[in-house]
């Protein structure tokens, strides 16, 4: 009797959080083989269109109240995570921010092959420049390097077969009981916050299959893929797996 296939890695990232932007930089620098299987999927607080739309196809997204202490706590722990990484990093100013733009500028760039290279220089624009990744003209400007249309990249939040494939991505969000980010899953297990990427590397690998003897059959391979304002946000903005 088969078993059935395990289901590919994934990493819950929102290019808002800075525990997610920490987990990412992990990844690039310590684990880039396992970020190169992972399925990546957006997380971002939706607009009242995107809510609408995900909520008419039987989602919804989980709303955390961020109070001013639990913020000013994350001012100064990922100062200090960046520290022990030795990360230099300029804290954003998000004015009325939509999520859309920077988000559904990822998945114009997926479309192409260029997902990756798109989510680099959005790290870069936004945790080491200060830049607003809501401004769609700095999503815009990201085009001559990724080789892609200005024009399609700054208009993303306004494409709706992207608003579509976005609210598809909520949607796998909120299938997956995903809460927070970083958010990753091995099949149905589920590790959240930066302080557990370890433990999801760890198996990960476990699940390697050893290189087998010439006599035997070769096994398959495991598939290959790819500041917060107060008040009323996502839980994006926590260091490990408690409250």
């Amino acid at each position: 009797m088969s078993r059935r296939p395990r289901r590919r890695p994934r990493f819950y990232f929102s290019l808002r959080s800075p525990y997610s932007w920490l987990a990412y930089r992990e990844l690039q620098d310590r684990h880039r083989e396992v970020a190169d299987r992972l399925e990546w999927v957006p997380f971002f607080e939706p607009d009242e269109l995107s809510l609408k739309m995900l909520q008419a196809a039987g989602g919804e997204f989980p709303y955390t109240p961020m109070s001013k202490a639990k913020h000013r706590y994350i001012l100064q722990d990922v100062r200090r995570l960046a520290d022990e990484r030795g990360l230099v990093f300029r804290w954003p100013v998000d004015r009325e921010p939509v999520w859309e733009v920077p988000h559904l500028g990822y998945l114009a760039a997926e479309r192409h092959g260029k997902g990756a290279e798109f989510i680099a220089l959005a790290a870069r624009a936004r945790w080491q420049g200060g830049l607003d990744i809501c401004d769609p003209e700095v999503i815009g400007a990201f085009g001559a390097k990724l080789g892609l249309d200005r024009d399609e990249l700054a208009g993303a939040s306004d494409d709706p077969e992207l608003r579509e494939a976005g609210v598809r991505a909520l949607l796998e969000v909120h299938r997956g009981g995903v809460f927070g980010v970083p958010f990753f899953t091995d099949h149905y297990d589920k590790y959240w916050g930066l302080d557990r990427l370890p433990a999801f590397v760890a198996a990960l690998a476990a699940h390697e299959d050893p290189a087998p003897a010439p006599a035997r059959e070769t096994a398959p391979a495991l598939p290959r893929d790819q500041g917060h304002p107060h008040g009323r946000s996502v839980d994006d903005g926590h260091a490990g797996g408690c409250g």
